[in-house]
């Protein structure tokens, strides 16, 4: 637990066991001469608090609550200084809105396409690094970022019980009857 000026933090206890030590995911990765300032604290606390990528309008709304003169742009720049440093990972998607992700383990996101939640998906253990990705002789992988969409569990569950048919059955059964 820590206090950031007027808060306390509970919740910060419970992030690091899940996910490492500040040394792993804080201050202790960030770039050399990152200052973590009360806004920027507040922001990343924001991201750790709930794992669920949110938008930095999503960010500014659980923000607000905690310091109420903070400002939409405020929130951005926090954003940006944040990703710029290593701490936190922007995730886009198509058009859509960035989100942000303070997990900073190898890692992909899976996307639902009915309720729009994004989850982090953790790669199986394969070996040797990329393996089964081939990639051209001689190239270095510095950056990669794997993007899925379907259906959570909960809306696969749901479609199930309502009968629903998911886009990519309904585009194989029309395949099949041509």
């Amino acid at each position: 637990m820590r206090t950031h000026g007027d808060w306390v933090d509970h919740e910060e206890d419970e992030h690091q066991a899940a996910h490492g030590e500040c040394g792993e995911h804080g201050e202790g990765s960030a770039q050399p001469g990152f200052r973590m300032t009360r806004q920027r604290r507040l922001v990343y606390d924001v991201l750790l608090h709930d794992l669920n990528h949110p938008t930095a309008s999503d960010v500014f709304l659980r923000a607000k609550d905690r310091l109420a003169g903070i400002s939409l742009a405020t929130v951005y720049n926090c954003l940006e200084t944040l990703t710029e440093a290593g701490l936190v990972k922007q995730v886009n998607l198509d058009r859509e809105p960035s989100r942000y992700c303070p997990n900073l383990n190898d890692h992909a996101h899976f996307f639902c396409m009915a309720c729009g939640s994004v989850e982090d998906v953790v790669p199986a253990p394969l070996g040797g690094g990329l393996q089964g990705w081939c990639i051209p002789d001689g190239t270095r992988v510095e950056k990669m970022e794997v993007a899925m969409r379907g259906r959570c569990r909960r809306c696969a569950t749901e479609a199930d019980s309502s009968g629903a048919v998911a886009p990519q059955q309904a585009s194989e059964s029309a395949r099949a009857s041509n």
